[in-house]
């Protein structure tokens, strides 16, 4: 199979789709499927076909970032048009696989900033309900007018809920959260992942916080950091 060769489909600007989308579409609803994940949310996601995922080139390269912006200003239109809990958008990137937590957090910002110019070189305002600024408690990303929690993944977490055999980035959208907590669900759906992940790795995540305690940016690449971590983000420049 030969993988990165474009197979034109649709009318989009940047419409292709790699030979690979599907085996790696399989491999990553395994990955979420399997008993050991923690995430009820990305689960109940995939049960109900709104766990969307791409298959993207390679996590160190620009190659895909315009469409990876594409797709996220996309999901954040739908998502206005038709509101709804439990969506997720995986980049699940071919490789490299080698990479430290290090890198990989660096790699992953380096894509989340090139996605951020767009959303901002495309004119597109920011989510007014969340802050632009990595060191501000309410921080988020924004893509296409709506805020977005980013998750890491590669082979050489130290977590094991984190440790996938590819490089991969899951987008949620923050106003999911925000209706979990007007629906008095929210504490009981982080209780039941944060008990998840004890049990699967032996200690609690000393890096999750609720939205609006500590900026969300320091849990991002799921490496543990210390309390004077500075965010490699630019935010957006106007």
């Amino acid at each position: 199979m030969k993988l990165f060769q474009p197979r034109l489909v649709g009318v989009r600007m940047f419409p292709w789709k790699y030979d690979n989308q599907d085996s790696i579409e399989h491999e990553f609803s395994e990955f979420v499927r399997s008993q050991n994940f923690p995430c009820v949310g990305a689960k109940s996601a995939l049960g109900r076909g709104t766990l969307k995922v791409v298959a993207c080139r390679s996590l160190t390269s620009s190659w895909d970032d315009v469409r990876m912006h594409d797709v996220a200003r996309e999901w954040a239109q739908d998502y206005k048009r038709d509101p709804g809990l439990f969506r997720s958008l995986a980049f699940v990137f071919e490789g490299p696989a080698g990479l430290t937590e290090e890198s990989f957090e660096e790699a992953l910002w380096g894509r989340l900033q090139s996605m951020t110019d767009k959303d901002q070189w495309r004119g597109i305002a920011a989510d007014h309900r969340v802050s632009c600024d990595p060191e501000d408690p309410h921080f988020s990303l924004s893509f296409g007018g709506e805020a977005f929690f980013a998750v890491g993944l590669h082979p050489n977490a130290s977590r094991p809920a984190r440790r996938f055999p590819r490089p991969a980035m899951v987008l949620n959208l923050h106003d999911q959260f925000e209706e979990l907590r007007n629906s008095g669900r929210y504490e009981g759906l982080r209780k039941a992942i944060l008990a998840r992940d004890e049990q699967l790795a032996g200690t609690i995540n000393p890096m999750l916080a609720r939205h609006g305690e500590v900026s969300e940016a320091r849990q991002y690449s799921g490496r543990q950091v210390s309390g004077d971590w500075e965010c490699p983000f630019n935010g957006r420049r106007i």
